[in-house]
């Protein structure tokens, strides 16, 4: 790959992510599309706005946790328990459904991060969001961009993950490292991204979550 879009930020830590968080609007359309089928893996199957017409999806939440801990930032991802029933084995990030006492997705993602991996909210500042992401399992999933300071700890609730891991943003970030690969599902090729990183495969929503952070914050 070649010029811009194989040219990496010139900063990859925490402050410089704040800045294109807070300044990114995630209603934005680069295109034609609605700005979240114009984005991420959603282009690679541009068909899926047709299955979503009429569809009620169940709004949810996650949080995209990129860590203030010197000049490499790291992104907090898990992987869920083999026992879940959605998505089992799979590499996350914390979050679900968002619940009515919550109030927003960033209360909701930040519930779920400490009762997934007892990520304290007190060290979480959210500054950001991403355009909703759609999944044909039937959520309406807003991706909260958050900052969190050093001091943190992890508490994993053995029901929901099977382990927390922290991946450098500049690995996340560089179009080089975002395979794209095809599945048959429900009789249809889905084309999707993956992203291995040592033991864990990063792929599906999660991917292309982060796929859309590289679109709409770094290339």
């Amino acid at each position: 790959m070649s010029g811009a879009a194989s040219r990496l930020p010139p900063r990859l830590d925490a402050a410089d992510f704040r800045l294109r968080a807070q300044a990114h609007d995630p209603e934005h359309a680069f295109g034609a599309a609605p700005a979240h089928f114009g984005h991420g893996d959603h282009l690679l199957n541009p068909d899926l706005a047709s299955y979503f017409t009429g569809v009620k999806l169940r709004d949810a939440a996650v949080l995209v946790p990129v860590t203030e801990a010197g000049p490499e930032a790291q992104v907090i991802l898990t992987r869920r328990a083999v026992a879940m029933r959605k998505h089992s084995g799979q590499v996350a990030f914390p979050g679900g459904a968002i619940d009515p006492g919550d109030g927003s997705p960033e209360v909701a993602a930040m519930r779920e991060a400490e009762e997934e991996i007892g990520l304290d909210r007190r060290f979480v500042e959210p500054v950001g969001r991403l355009p909703v992401y759609m999944t044909t399992t039937g959520f309406h999933i807003t991706p909260v961009l958050a900052v969190v300071r050093p001091g943190y700890a992890y508490t994993l609730n053995p029901d929901e993950v099977d382990a927390v891991f922290e991946t450098p943003l500049s690995f996340l970030m560089d179009p080089a490292n975002h395979k794209r690969e095809s599945r048959v599902w429900d009789g249809i090729e889905r084309h999707y991204y993956a992203m291995p990183f040592g033991e864990h495969r990063i792929w599906g929503v999660t991917a292309g979550i982060i796929r859309t952070m590289y679109e709409r914050l770094y290339a």
